[in-house]
């Protein structure tokens, strides 16, 4: 299936012509469409709600508009929980799931009402240290089963490799604790695999967690109010691929549902989702100009992007499809090297890509940046941040994120005045 920048050249241009390239751009009109595509599948449980994982794409702008429709959002740092409250997201609608936690993180979170999901056993005297010998009355629980996770077409994700959640017996004695600390409602959360490209990841990892859910219920006699799918679900980054059935997904996490909790009298367990790269990644893109063209070895087209912008190709040499603005229907006869300026030889957005043949001047659009793009970009040779930018329904751009500066870079340094001048230039 091809692949289309959700924005024409003619209106790129003019938007290039005030905010110079490169900047990442975010298509509204497609996050609304996703948020309610996503709370339509799971509509059927009246307690769902979508926990946007803000490390994806930490803007309050996005945030907001997510909020609108009606979704909360996953915080990973005290940081994160700052935006949140500054996008008027608070309460049970935010949720700190984090690890190897500082105490002034439990802190906030509890003094904002969010929900805090613990990472490891130890984390539950954490908690009550860091509020002052006491926990919260609902508190979730993170768990790694451990093992290897398959789905129809195989292991999609191994567990045991993760840094992340507590065995299932960690978890059922962190259960115990907090019960007798007063712990009146608890959640599970998990998540077992990253990117999955299936339909049935959800519904085989909600059953795995129903099934828990019910013996922890019958065992323990705790009540479980909520059960966190996390994130996990992926996108189609190459145009070969097939893209997720938000729908189908709902369905069957839907009968998992009805074939373990209702039997149980489990039925009032409400449901929530974290996802990040669903919800955003082919809302955004990656705009940037060619600027050099060299042939040594390989074709090599240098754009003024580079990974500080887009880390994924360098650190995972995850794909992301190209598109060179106007020539759509041009066949895809060159290959080149798309690259950055970096002082690193992974700072290459694509490695022998067919694309129509380019020059100096022409217009890239690197597809799918939505999530965990300009929210991994770093400052490595003094590279600045580039701005974010918003295409609103109404087909205007608002700037939600202007460009670094120099000021900017040099503002942390030591106020010894050799240092902080840099700052004022």
């Amino acid at each position: 299936m091809e692949k289309r920048p959700f924005i024409g050249k003619e209106q790129l241009e003019a938007i290039c012509a005030e905010h110079p390239t490169p900047f990442h751009i975010y298509d509204e009109a497609q996050i609304r469409q996703r948020a309610r595509a996503l709370n339509a599948a799971f509509a059927w449980n009246p307690g769902f709600c979508e926990y946007f994982a803000v490390k994806a794409t930490p803007n309050p702008w996005i945030v907001s508009i997510l909020a609108e429709e009606g979704c909360g959002c996953d915080c990973a740092t005290a940081t994160e929980l700052t935006l949140a409250q500054a996008a008027g997201v608070t309460g049970e609608r935010v949720m700190l799931s984090s690890n190897d936690t500082p105490d002034a993180d439990f802190a906030q979170a509890d003094a904002m009402g969010a929900i805090i999901n613990l990472d490891s056993l130890d984390m539950v005297g954490c908690l009550e240290r860091a509020l002052g010998g006491r926990v919260p009355s609902r508190v979730c629980c993170r768990v790694n089963p451990g093992g290897t996770f398959e789905a129809a077409n195989g292991i999609i994700g191994n567990p045991e490799d993760a840094k992340f959640g507590m065995t299932v017996p960690q978890l059922e004695e962190a259960f115990r604790r907090l019960a007798a600390l007063g712990v009146e409602d608890f959640g599970i959360h998990a998540f077992l695999a990253s990117n999955t490209q299936v339909d049935d990841y959800y519904p085989r990892l909600a059953r795995t967690l129903f099934e828990l859910a019910v013996r922890l219920h019958e065992e323990l006699g705790v009540h479980v109010w909520l059960i966190d799918l996390s994130g996990g679900i992926g996108v189609d980054y190459r145009p070969e691929d097939r893209a997720a059935d938000i729908s189908a997904i709902g369905e069957g996490v839907r009968r998992a549902f009805e074939e373990v909790l209702v039997p149980a009298g489990m039925g009032d367990v409400r449901l929530a989702a974290e996802l990040g790269r669903w919800m955003l990644a082919p809302a955004g893109g990656l705009v940037t100009r060619v600027i050099h063209h060299k042939v040594t070895y390989h074709d090599y087209l240098g754009v003024d992007a580079c990974a500080a912008n887009l880390m994924r190709p360098a650190i995972y040499d995850a794909y992301h499809h190209v598109s060179v603005m106007g020539k759509g229907g041009e066949p895809a006869c060159h290959a080149y090297n798309v690259v950055g300026r970096l002082c690193e030889n992974n700072d290459q957005f694509a490695r022998d890509r067919m694309l129509p043949e380019c020059g100096i001047g022409d217009l890239l659009f690197i597809h799918d940046t939505g999530a965990h793009g300009f929210s991994m970009g770093y400052n490595y040779n003094g590279s600045l941040r580039s701005a974010e930018l918003l295409l609103r329904e109404d087909g205007s751009v608002r700037q939600i994120r202007r460009a670094e500066t120099q000021a900017d870079y040099f503002a942390t340094f030591d106020t010894d005045e050799r240092f902080s001048a840099l700052a004022r230039q």
